[in-house]
């Protein structure tokens, strides 16, 4: 049997609805034909993708391997027929938040004047991968530790000193600098999807009592911006997010956070190498020590 595209979104509707009955609705087919289709690619594949052993579908241990696999493969097809494409082959650089802070600008600038042929795409995708897991990116910036396949290779760009954000009415805005000590009886707001402001940044014996989580960074602003919250963060978000309603205020005694460049061996696009070229020599070696 051949494998289209419509065995791997079939599959991948099933593993994000967990339910074979809202999958067929989503795909606008009968459960019969959706069921018959994930037979056929399992078959194909020669493993088990989902358990259907309970009400709630869930994704096996190759399930879980091959979903990243499929939807780059989707993701693939698609951006190769996109019409609007069709006369250049972009470099997509993906980023959770902030991209390269203070450096962004500069680098976009000067891609375009050296590599005027091949457009420079700055995506945001709200995952811990900036989308280079699911192929929607040839290039991710990833704050922190990441999980990734063995396949990504990284390269530490710089490190971000740690700053707090407060409400800018907050009688903490008044102060120089601030410690994690200072926000130990506040709320913390923190991103659980990307975020690096954790409350593993304080003594496991003496963590804050109280989160608000939130899912994103314009949700995480809004909730310091509100007074619900203090959060912890770096000085990309202060380049990037300026608030009226938001001090940011260096914090002292918390580790840096290394800001990494990922990208997939062999790379999905050749101006790869490029890219990591210029930034490298954009960005000054004296703040690229590894931690």
């Amino acid at each position: 049997m051949t494998v289209e595209l419509r065995h791997l979104r079939a599959f991948l509707a099933i593993a994000d609805e967990g339910a074979i009955t809202r999958a067929a609705a989503r795909l606008h087919l009968t459960q019969p034909a959706l069921s018959r289709t994930l037979r056929q690619l399992e078959a194909h594949l020669g493993v088990r993708l989902i358990d259907r052993s309970t009400h709630h579908l869930q994704l096996t241990a190759a399930g879980r391997a091959f979903q990243p696999r499929a939807a780059a493969a989707v993701t693939a097809v698609a951006e190769a027929l996109d019409p609007a494409r069709a006369g250049a082959w972009p470099l997509r650089l993906g980023h959770a938040w902030s991209a390269l802070g203070e450096h962004t600008t500069p680098l976009l600038r000067r891609w375009k004047r050296e590599h005027p042929d091949t457009p420079l795409q700055l995506l945001r995708v709200d995952d811990r991968s900036a989308g280079l897991d699911r192929g929607a990116v040839d290039i991710a910036v990833i704050r922190g530790e990441a999980d990734l396949p063995a396949e990504v290779n990284t390269v530490v760009l710089l490190l971000e000193p740690r700053v707090a954000a407060v409400a800018a009415d907050s009688p903490l805005a008044r102060k120089t600098r601030l410690t994690l000590g200072d926000l130990r009886g506040q709320s913390i707001a923190v991103n659980t999807i990307t975020g690096t402001g954790t409350l593993g940044l304080w003594p496991a014996d003496d963590t804050p009592d109280d989160t608000v989580e939130v899912a994103n960074t314009d949700d995480w602003i809004a909730a310091i911006a509100a007074g619900h919250a203090v959060g912890v963060t770096t000085t990309a978000t202060a380049a990037t997010y300026p608030n009226p309603a938001v001090a940011y205020i260096p914090l002292v005694g918390a580790p840096a956070v290394p800001v990494q460049l990922a990208w997939k061996q062999p790379p999905s696009h050749p101006a790869v190498p490029d890219f990591l070229t210029l930034a490298r020599r954009l960005i000054p070696t004296t703040r690229r020590e590894k931690p």
